[in-house]
């Protein structure tokens, strides 16, 4: 499907990182984009630099999400474009002994719902009720509605110690893909998930430059973090390739997590 002039795209996790570069790539290429975050400065920042329309929106709030949907569509039309990068990061053993007392304690219930409310279940409604708007559209060529593309993490099949909930929440997604393409194939509507590796996003920010280091060391070639752009780029080589449909694919310079 090719990016028209004016065509509507939602990003979520707008206001940073990958989504943020998809976001600015989408609208460089005439697509009106809409930002969904909850950085509200940070997201009316961007959308003001773009062209394109904020909503401060929650993905793991129902009401939220449908609130987003409604502003999106009253400013930009039916969005033909859905890309998912909203997500967080959490740290947490499956259980483990503290360090100070040797008190065996399990992984937080809560801090595992969070991560999959937030990661997984966002994606998954922001999938859904994108796919049924984009059903009431006239196909592009006589043949594509739209396209979903979702984001995992090679964590999702590489998860390290620690990452329980932020692999099952990834790895959802990735299981999610194939289903969702079959489920909307009829209606001309692809689903995607990129699994992306080490990139220059936030969540890497405030990371030690020894652990930085030690995460370069990973990559293959080339052998840095991945640039936020090389990330928005790839989501438009995906859009405009019809052919690919229900498949993740790892943007990671071949790098392959290890334990720890």
């Amino acid at each position: 499907m090719k990016i028209q002039p004016g065509v509507s795209a939602i990003v979520t996790g707008g206001a940073s990182g990958l989504g943020e570069a998809s976001a600015r790539i989408l609208a460089a290429e005439g697509a009106k984009v809409t930002l969904f975050d909850l950085n509200e400065q940070r997201g009316q920042e961007i959308a003001a630099e773009i062209g394109g329309h904020f909503v401060k929106v929650n993905v793991a709030d129902e009401q939220s999400v449908d609130a987003g949907f409604a502003s999106a569509r009253a400013a930009h039309g039916q969005e033909r474009v859905m890309v998912s990068c909203a997500g967080i990061g959490w740290a947490e053993k499956t259980a483990g002994r503290k360090r100070d007392t040797g008190e065996i304690v399990t992984h937080s219930v809560d801090g595992f719902s969070m991560v999959i409310n937030i990661n997984l279940i966002g994606t998954f409604m922001c999938m859904s009720k994108s796919a049924a708007g984009m059903m009431t559209l006239e196909p592009v060529d006589g043949e594509s509605r739209g396209v979903v593309i979702n984001t995992a993490s090679v964590a999702a099949v590489d998860g390290q110690i620690g990452q329980l909930a932020y692999s099952a929440s990834k790895g959802g997604i990735v299981a999610m893909t194939l289903p969702a393409a079959r489920d909307l194939a009829r209606e001309g509507i692809r689903v995607l998930t990129i699994l992306p590796g080490f990139f220059e996003t936030p969540i890497y920010d405030s990371l030690p430059p020894h652990v930085r280091t030690a995460l370069e060391a990973h990559t293959v070639f080339p052998a840095r973090f991945g640039r936020a752009e090389e990330y928005g780029n790839f989501v438009m080589s995906l859009i405009g390739n019809d052919y690919i449909n229900g498949e993740h694919i790892r943007l990671d310079a071949a790098a392959r997590m290890p334990p720890r």
